[in-house]
């Protein structure tokens, strides 16, 4: 294992419940980068999808390898905290079969093109081998805002707001 939940989370700014990465098994940089994700019943979405017959929804697969192809490109970025990378496009998705509880979504991402801000990746996800998904995925990097100072207006006193 080449970085555990914690460290994930230290390149990552998603947290539970929508981190899709629990482990990085190997990474190549800037080239490749391979995760995974262990499925459980007890996913906040199996609840509603579907009742009876849980399957993984498809978004969260991709969402899965965008963040694995962000782990990657963000730990070569200098200040990755001030950075996020947006998904831009997803192209050629295709689900082969479904993830179901007791799955883990081994998730593999190829870089093939990587300029400043913009980056393609080639995306696979697998269960025991077979293919359970796959996609090419747009992505680009912009500056996080900033936060928000906190206002020295006492309540109510906001714009727009009548007494």
């Amino acid at each position: 294992m080449i970085l555990d939940n914690a460290g994930i989370q230290k390149i990552l700014p998603h947290r539970y419940p929508f981190l899709m990465v629990d482990t990085v098994l190997e990474i190549e940089r800037l080239k490749r980068i391979v995760s995974l994700k262990n499925v459980s019943i007890n996913e906040g979405f199996f609840q509603g999808h579907f009742p009876g017959k849980p399957v993984m929804p498809g978004v969260l697969i991709i969402e899965g390898m965008a963040q694995t192809g962000g782990l990657l490109l963000l730990s070569e970025i200098p200040e990755r905290d001030k950075k996020l990378f947006y998904l831009a496009a997803v192209d050629e998705a295709r689900f082969r079969r479904p993830v179901v509880p007791g799955d883990q979504l081994r998730i593999e991402v190829t870089v093939l093109k990587w300029k400043v801000k913009f980056c393609k990746l080639q995306a696979v996800a697998t269960v025991n081998g077979d293919v359970a998904a796959e996609a090419i995925l747009r992505c680009m990097l912009v500056d996080r805002e900033p936060e928000a100072a906190p206002s020295d207006a006492p309540a109510g006193d906001a714009v727009g707001v009548r007494d």
